[in-house]
């Protein structure tokens, strides 16, 4: 009985071993299925993640060679420094002209990018670079042939306002740039008001101003600026305004509040922000002559070679040399005005008698040829064959809206009006002409 008790109790134990062996089994083949679970999702997540971007990190990226065209580059000179054959360069050239009438490359303007799809490739496209609103793209199809397309840079136009007030001491100009006005369009603000005021003379503190102008975008980034778009001025005659206004014929003007043409047919100053150095007199002591005379026009002073722009676009009557005004040139603008420029350096190229040029076109430099004692510019306004003052005498404007279009710019006139309220009140908001406003970030 003992004996059959022992020999039970020795297959006890070997089963309860044999148990744990099998326990231990069980444990060991889930740890293998989860381990090879575990690889299979590596595996998986390698080929998903090897499957696309692998070739793109194999593959060279596209390069690119900007070249800047300087004096004395042409079309056919880059190219060939690029490694184009003459066959090639020919086609390129043809193809500019026919499908996009370009011809001329200029120099320190137009930028000229050749495209590889890789650092040993040959161009397969090149993009000219010819202006900050258009780029001329011309694509390699199949061997040895080329396609062109113009590509016109979708412009996102911004309205800006600035506003300022003349310090004592101070001038426009240095009031416009503390108001933040950039430089080219208080430029154009002064070829707007000389027809209006004479910034050496009506210049006073406690003047103030404003300019609402466009600002031009592509991608969140300002590429330049656009047109003025309205001008105030307390000038000492009264306030002086100016709108822009594009008639529904494509004609563009800028007109006072009342819609009559705020641009007259003369400017007062020819040459922007030149000071006065002797008015308009009946009688002046000639500081060369030493004897007293009328003085029939103003003095600008002006270093020699100072470009002198028509006051106005006419036809030229005179161009030539006496003792008493030098160097001059004479502008006849219509039956009424005339005007006379004196002691020029010399004449612009191209200016001759009954050559026709355009307000603000350049005529002459500025010199002290004739009876000068220095370097400056005589203006002399004619008015029906009589002397006046220029800075004085009543100009004509050029135009005034008619009956058809003077509501349409008085309505166009209120809206201008809020938009320069909106962002006079709140500075901080991008304002567009098409209504569409947002904030700056």
């Amino acid at each position: 009985m003992r004996k059959a008790k022992n020999i039970i109790k020795k297959m006890n134990a070997g089963l309860v071993k044999s148990c744990q062996n099998l326990r231990n089994v069980n444990v060991l083949s889930r740890v293998v299925l989860i381990v090879a679970a575990v690889m299979m999702v590596v595996a998986i997540g390698i080929v998903l993640f090897y499957k696309t971007p692998l070739k793109e990190v194999i593959c060279n990226p596209e390069t690119h060679t900007v070249v800047e065209v300087k004096r004395g580059d042409t079309l056919s000179k880059i190219l060939g420094e690029q490694g184009f054959a003459m066959r090639d360069i020919d086609t390129i050239s043809k193809t500019l002209k026919t499908e996009a009438d370009f011809t001329t490359l200029r120099a320190d303007k137009d930028k000229v990018d050749f495209i590889r799809p890789n650092e040993k490739a040959p161009v397969s496209k090149i993009v000219i670079v010819n202006g900050p609103w258009t780029r001329i793209e011309i694509d390699c199809g199949t061997p040895n042939t080329w396609q062109c397309q113009k590509v016109e840079i979708e412009r996102d136009t911004r309205i800006t306002y600035k506003e300022g007030e003349i310090k004592d001491g101070s001038s426009f100009y240095l009031a416009g740039l503390e108001a933040g006005i950039p430089e080219g369009i208080l430029i154009d603000v002064y070829d707007l008001l000389a027809f209006e005021m004479d910034f050496e003379r009506d210049i006073r503190a406690g003047q103030k101003f404003y300019v609402l102008y466009e600002e031009n975008f592509a991608s969140e980034k300002k590429v330049d600026n656009g047109h003025i778009l309205a001008v105030s001025f307390d000038a000492l005659r009264g306030n002086v305004q100016m709108y822009r206004y594009v008639k529904p014929d494509g004609h563009a003007g800028y007109y006072d509040e009342n819609g009559n043409g705020a641009i007259k047919s003369l400017k007062r100053t020819p040459i922007n922000n030149a000071k006065i150095t002797s008015k308009f007199a009946g009688r002046r002591k000639h500081p060369v002559l030493g004897f007293t005379r009328a003085h029939k026009g103003v003095d600008f002073r002006a270093p020699t070679g100072t470009p002198i722009p028509a006051a106005g676009s006419g036809r030229v009557i005179a161009r030539s040399f006496n003792r008493g005004h030098g160097n001059f040139v004479k502008i006849r603008h219509n039956g009424t005005f005339e005007t006379l420029y004196a002691h020029m350096s010399k004449f612009a190229k191209g200016v001759n008698v009954g050559t026709v040029v355009r307000q603000g076109q350049i005529i002459g430099y500025a010199g002290s040829t004739g009876l000068s004692t220095g370097p400056h510019l005589h203006y002399e306004v004619i008015k029906n064959g009589v002397h006046v003052n220029p800075l004085t005498v009543k100009l004509p404007a050029i135009e005034n809206l008619d009956a058809k279009n003077k509501p349409l710019f008085m309505e166009y006139k209120k809206k201008l009006d809020s938009k320069i309220e909106l962002l006079k009140n709140n500075p901080n908001k991008v304002v567009r002409l098409d209504d569409k406003e947002e904030v700056k970030k």
